[in-house]
């Protein structure tokens, strides 16, 4: 087919295309309504027009023509998949199925990094409690200072953060705490997927060490009994940051015969979902560790009760949530 026949035989269509287009960027938080109303006939043009930006590349069209429907491309990618507003069943959708799928579909990698973190934090917790000096090679004398400042009842810093007074500056400071590990953890997975093995191993060791550093001071009911409550939505979520970070980056270098990009792509369908859930668990954490967690007037059995069955929670929701319906 000839340019000339080409532009004939389409530009009717890229036309009323355009037109719809331009008109719903103008529009921007307006053109919902407008884009729902066609959205039987838009999805369709648009996946004509990508596949006529494919033929114009192929036959070495002239650039004016493909540089137009590349930006129609552009512009018609951005409203049918980033103009979606927010949806209350989309999000019920998304924790009550799509998450607690994606940790099943990956339940191997999840349990092997579950196994690496816990693991070398009880590994390191029991040296630490053999050899007690050994803690000072993982931790500084005035970060350990500070752990038995924070779980001495006897101490003004008894489960604060020396940082904040109130719980709504204790949630602030959790919340940042947490998703900077779980940021940093996931990103690692850029190196190849190593960094986020290596930050996750990190972590493992270092809470390890400052469990067994409190068990030695003796205080070890004001600890257990302050991170039981929250620890179920924390450390999962750590656990699933570095195991979405991995997944990233191992499919950036181990492409099995596709391109980089496409490789790309198609790891980050899995890793999304698994991040985006993390997000979410760590948010849950804060609050409870703010608003929970530091009530030491609370009795301790009741608040060993309530991280038990946070831990039973948390365990149903991965094994039993999303196994009806059809899949999404």
């Amino acid at each position: 087919m000839t340019q000339r026949s080409f532009i004939a035989k389409r530009e009717n269509d890229w036309k009323e295309l355009e037109q719809f287009i331009m008109g719903n960027v103008r529009k921007g938080f307006f053109a919902r309504r407008q884009i729902k109303e066609h959205s039987a006939w838009f999805p369709q043009a648009f996946r004509q027009l990508t596949g006529d930006l494919n033929t114009a590349r192929s036959n070495g069209y002239d650039p004016a023509l493909i540089e137009r429907l590349n930006r129609l491309t552009l512009e018609g990618n951005h409203i049918l998949y980033g103009s979606k507003p927010f949806s209350v069943k989309l999000f019920s959708n998304f924790i009550f199925r799509t998450f607690p799928r994606s940790i099943r579909a990956e339940w191997k990698s999840f349990a092997a990094f579950s196994l690496i973190f816990y693991g070398l934090a009880v590994f390191t917790a029991l040296l630490c409690i053999r050899f007690p000096d050994f803690v000072y090679e993982l931790m500084s004398p005035w970060q350990a200072a500070s752990l038995k400042d924070m779980y001495n009842p006897e101490s003004i810093y008894y489960l604060v953060p020396r940082e904040v007074s109130t719980d709504a500056d204790m949630f602030g400071y959790y919340i940042y705490n947490n998703i900077s590990i779980a940021f940093m953890t996931f990103a690692g997975g850029l190196i190849a997927g190593v960094g986020s093995l290596f930050i996750l191993a990190f972590n493992g060791i270092f809470i390890g060490a400052a469990a067994g550093f409190i068990i030695n001071c003796g205080y070890y009911n004001t600890f257990f009994s302050f991170v039981i409550g929250h620890s179920a939505f924390e450390l999962t979520a750590i656990i699933i940051s570095a195991q979405a970070g991995f997944l990233l980056g191992y499919r950036l270098f181990i492409t099995r015969g596709i391109s980089r990009g496409a490789s790309l792509r198609e790891a980050g369908k899995t890793a999304l979902p698994l991040i985006s859930g993390s997000t979410m668990m760590l948010v849950i954490a804060a609050v409870i560790e703010a608003f929970w967690s530091s009530r030491h007037e609370i009795g301790e059995t009741i608040r060993f009760a309530a991280g038990a069955f946070a831990i039973l929670l948390v365990a149903i929701y991965f094994i039993a949530s999303g196994r009806k319906g059809s899949r999404v």
